[in-house]
């Protein structure tokens, strides 16, 4: 979400404030297109890893994929190339990791409370796309410069954003990978032999 926000502003900004890249509403939605094919393409990558990895594995590698994109923007975000390449690599790892949720919510809740479990992810999701929206427009408006009658984001505000993106996705992923591993088919090995030796 925080790209969706930082990335098109900051392309359309006008060159005259020095860091601006001046480019037009249709032109920042092209550089901003690949991003999109990209987690298209990852989709079937990510359904390989779940096979492989499982849930656990393929959402914190999504979410470190997602942290290493804002970070190139931290450092590269100076032409629009620079800028698409960074929504590329953040865009791949929300391929990778979109469908790891659920899998791995499926892993870690009782058969009957299964629906719940992906019913509070979608609203946490929901919340989180309007939370990380006011933060990044707090963060924006945080420090402003005066051009002409309005004020606009300085750019030390921009690559906060990224470093803000980045800090969450690697925070997303240490806490995925402090999961308990769940076992299933051990509980359903342990629950049959306790049955038996009570028959």
């Amino acid at each position: 979400m925080a790209q969706s926000i930082v990335v098109p502003q900051l392309l359309q900004m006008p060159t005259e404030v020095g860091y601006g890249l001046g480019q037009t509403i249709l032109q920042a939605g092209l550089w901003m297109a690949p991003g999109g094919l990209m987690m298209l393409a990852f989709t079937p990558i990510s359904s390989r890893l779940l096979t492989t990895l499982g849930g656990r594995a393929t959402l914190a590698l999504g979410a470190f994929v997602i942290s290493a994109g804002y970070v190139f923007a931290v450092f590269f975000d100076g032409e629009p190339w620079q800028l698409m390449v960074a929504t590329c690599i953040a865009s791949a790892g929300v391929g990778i990791g979109y469908a790891a949720m659920p899998t791995l919510i499926l892993e870690n809740s009782p058969a009957s409370e299964a629906g719940a479990g992906v019913g509070v992810n979608s609203l946490m999701r929901s919340m989180g796309t309007t939370v990380a929206g006011a933060v990044m427009a707090i963060v924006l408006t945080s420090r402003t410069i005066p051009m002409g009658s309005v004020a606009i984001p300085a750019e030390t505000t921009f690559r906060t954003c990224f470093i803000i993106g980045a800090g969450a996705a690697l925070a997303g992923a240490l806490v995925v990978l402090f999961i308990r591993r769940n076992h299933p088919r051990a509980e359903v090995v342990e629950t049959s032999e306790h049955a038996e030796s009570l028959t």
